[in-house]
């Protein structure tokens, strides 16, 4: 009886963003679901300096709050002619080494250089199939300027915001550019953003124009493009988007809230990973017609970036103050989601009646079927 060929799946991971340490922890939960009776993984670590590797199988788990970060393995790297579909194992002492094939790519990346685009073209040369959106969608929704103006396009509300550019338009990190009109128009507080960077890195609260300088400084040390924006008032509410099987459209899970404890002031990145400060309500306690309302907007939020595979959409829902209606504003979508063992993009899909295991089958079977 002739044994059936395994799917390889290569899961990348690491990189070179501020994100590296949870791109770690999301690729060890993926590689875990992963059955190994169906698929055989190919572990490809990027370091924070760009290197890519075979990772050496160190742990890929926040432990006793140390981040995992990979440091090291045997040396690969992608074949960019699309008939090499994988990986040269670069021997030492020799210029080109020994090729590995690979049927499909799981990017486990987030941030920079992995979330933003740039892998995704990489892997659009090589000719390999890859879970997740293409080059623009992936740009598009990692730039919250743009996601902001494609989302606004689309008749989804958003926040009021101000991206810093000097008199000529130009990108500036000089916080004189938010003007005192800027300033009256968004109120405090604010929070000052990087516009390429997600898991709350260089990201500051602010309540006193005093601290602005200081938040700019932190935010830019991250991305030369900053964005204030005004404080949006609400619970703060999540929704997950899977492409739909067979050109269906896509589906959205039930929604989930995340509840900031007494004494926290925003989800930060302390928050989300370290610190035992919230509590999550998944799904979350909203009434028929608020979880209709986030699944229509969210399924309207993925198909108006085009987005592919998956996407999380965030956001704050409140009350109009003039109307007193439910209103309901997008903060940012995101197309790779944590994919950690607290992440909610998973657990809303398994109070769905997705599993871990299933969902992470259907993305590869999804990007195998594109590719």
């Amino acid at each position: 009886m002739t044994e059936t060929r395994r799917t390889r799946v290569a899961v990348v991971f690491g990189g070179r963003s501020a994100e590296h340490a949870i791109s770690c922890v999301s690729a060890g939960s993926v590689m875990a679901a992963l059955d190994p009776d169906r698929y055989e993984v190919v572990p490809v670590g990027i370091t924070r300096e760009g290197g890519w590797v075979l990772h050496d199988g160190g742990p890929l788990a926040i432990e006793g709050g140390r981040l995992p970060e990979v440091t090291g393995g045997t040396a690969v790297s992608l074949v960019g002619d699309p008939a090499g579909r994988g990986l040269s194992v670069l021997e030492p002492g020799e210029a080109f080494g020994r090729l590995t094939g690979v049927d499909v790519v799981f990017p486990v990346l987030h941030g920079a250089y992995g979330e933003d685009g740039t892998i995704q073209g990489l892997l659009e040369m090589s000719g390999l199939p890859y879970v997740g959106s293409g080059v623009f969608a992936s740009a598009a929704s990692m730039d919250k300027e743009f996601t902001k103006k494609l989302l606004t396009a689309a008749g989804i509300e958003q926040g009021d915001h101000v991206v810093l550019r000097d008199a000529a338009g130009a990108l500036t990190t000089d916080p004189a550019a938010l003007t005192a009109e800027h300033r009256d128009r968004l109120g405090l507080p604010v929070f000052v953003k990087p516009s390429r960077a997600g898991s709350s890195i260089g990201i500051t609260r602010v309540t006193d124009w005093a601290d602005l300088d200081a938040a700019v400084a932190t935010a830019a040390a991250v991305d030369t493009k900053v964005v204030v924006e005004a404080a949006v008032p609400g619970r703060e509410v999540e929704c997950g988007v899977l492409a739909g099987v067979g050109g269906a459209l896509p589906e959205t899970s039930l929604p989930a809230e995340i509840r900031l404890r007494s004494g926290v002031d925003w989800y930060d990145f302390d928050a989300k990973y370290l610190d035992d400060a919230v509590d999550f309500d998944v799904p979350a306690d909203l009434t028929p017609e608020q979880t209709a309302a986030v699944q229509e907007v969210s399924r309207r939020a993925y198909l108006a970036l085009d987005c592919r595979g998956l996407a999380r959409v965030d956001f704050f829902l409140g009350t109009d103050p003039v109307t007193g209606a439910d209103r309901l504003v997008v903060n940012e979508v995101n197309t790779m989601p944590g994919f950690t063992p607290i992440s909610m993009f998973p657990r809303m899909w398994a109070a769905s009646g997705v599993d871990y295991p299933a969902l992470v089958d259907r993305l590869v079977a999804g990007a195998l079927a594109e590719g």
